[in-house]
């Protein structure tokens, strides 16, 4: 994770996810994912429950993926291997869902 504007990267690995998949609108489609942190590697301090939302396409198509703070907007942003774990559960455990969702099956 980064903090917008700075330097400081920590690369944290994710266990244990889980997903709840909410139809938005016509367009899109919110995945909340949560997750514990796997190892030594800390959530910033002033974080106090780390989320994800995948904001993605009636095709299951995923267009953002944003750290959350208790389910809000935060100033952190993943690091491309934290997207990348999270692209990767989307796409094996999540994605039917979704489809399934958007009645796409």
């Amino acid at each position: 994770m980064l903090i917008y504007g700075s330097t400081d990267i920590h690369e944290l690995r994710f266990e244990e996810l889980t997903a709840r998949v909410e139809r938005r609108d016509e367009q899109w489609i919110d995945v909340d994912v949560g997750f514990r942190v796997a190892g030594p590697d800390a959530v910033p301090e002033d974080i106090t429950e780390l989320g994800a939302l995948l904001v993605v396409t009636n095709r299951g198509d995923i267009a953002e993926i944003a750290p959350q703070d208790e389910g809000r907007d935060c100033e952190y942003q993943f690091t491309e291997s934290e997207k990348a774990q999270l692209r990767e559960f989307y796409e094996r455990e999540v994605r039917p869902q979704v489809l399934q969702a958007a009645g796409q099956e």
